[in-house]
């Protein structure tokens, strides 16, 4: 976000009315909700895992710790104008790379449990690494050109199309490794009708977390194509957070797949590798 705009929200939210007040409230608000959360994680993550060694165990902690909380803060400081903008730039940009890109390493790195295909696996994960360099750092750089360069028309209509960009791009990144864990665990209940019921409610609730992911990134990009931008940047910690929560549960309904079958051959291939996520 430009100096120019900041100053102008800022102002908005600080003014007398009550719609106006209502802006900085609903702003506290929303990242009184995501600090919560992402605190909330970073203590119970590590208290989960018996290992530190996975993907999803860095990928889900570095995105609470050094995601959620850095961009929030970030966001706050810059809004209300309570730091330089070089901290408030450095905080949002930093906690960027460790949120919206990762979340799409947090999907990946469970895809596996349902996805037995190396081709889709590889796919996914070159995709991944395809939109840290083309996506992640054009958008960090054009960001921080615009909010120092205000009257240069190119860094900020660079950045207002690449931030259209960005969030088009991660939430279909995220929606097309959520349909795939979606077909693909529909598929696994298909194959074992014979599978225990419990084993099977877990899996619709899997299938429950990731249409609710779902439904919230394409809210962010609604948001984002209304040219409600501030609102969609701050509500993107507070969702990506809960988006954290719902893993949490994965990670819980994953970890009783495992024990509910611990003295018993493996329905399911990835019932073997399951184990390297606790």
């Amino acid at each position: 976000m430009s100096e120019a705009e900041q100053a102008s929200l800022t102002v908005q939210a600080l003014s007398s009315g009550t719609g106006n007040a209502a802006i900085g409230i609903s702003i506290i608000v929303f990242m009184s909700i995501a600090l919560y959360n992402a605190v909330e994680l970073s203590v119970l993550i590590p208290l989960s895992f018996h290992r530190y060694r996975s993907l999803y165990f860095w990928a889900l902690f570095t995105s609470a710790l050094l995601g959620v909380i850095p961009q929030t803060i970030g966001q706050g400081l810059q809004f209300f104008n309570l730091a330089p903008l070089w901290l408030s730039m450095f905080l949002s940009n930093f906690g960027f790379v460790f949120l919206v890109p990762n979340q799409s390493v947090v999907l990946y790195s469970r895809l596996h449990l349902v996805s037995q295909n190396p081709v889709m696996l590889g796919f996914v994960r070159w995709l991944i690494v395809f939109a840290y360099i083309a996506i992640v750092i054009p958008t960090v750089i054009l960001n921080v050109g615009s909010s120092y360069l205000t009257q240069s028309a190119g860094w900020v209509n660079g950045f207002e199309a690449m931030e259209r960009i960005q969030v088009t791009w991660f939430t279909a990144q995220e929606v097309l490794i959520s349909t795939i864990y979606i077909v693909d665990t529909i598929r696994l209940i298909r194959l074992s009708p014979e599978a225990d019921a419990r084993r099977h409610k877990i899996l619709y609730e899997l299938l429950a977390v990731n249409i609710a992911a779902i439904v919230m990134d394409l809210t962010l990009v609604i948001l984002q194509y209304l040219g409600y931008y501030f609102t969609q940047i701050e509500l993107k910690p507070m969702f990506y957070s809960i988006k954290l929560k719902l893993e949490f549960a994965v990670l819980g309904m994953l970890v009783s797949i495992v024990h509910s079958h611990s003295s018993n051959p493996p329905t399911w291939r990835a019932d073997c590798t399951t184990s390297e996520f606790s």
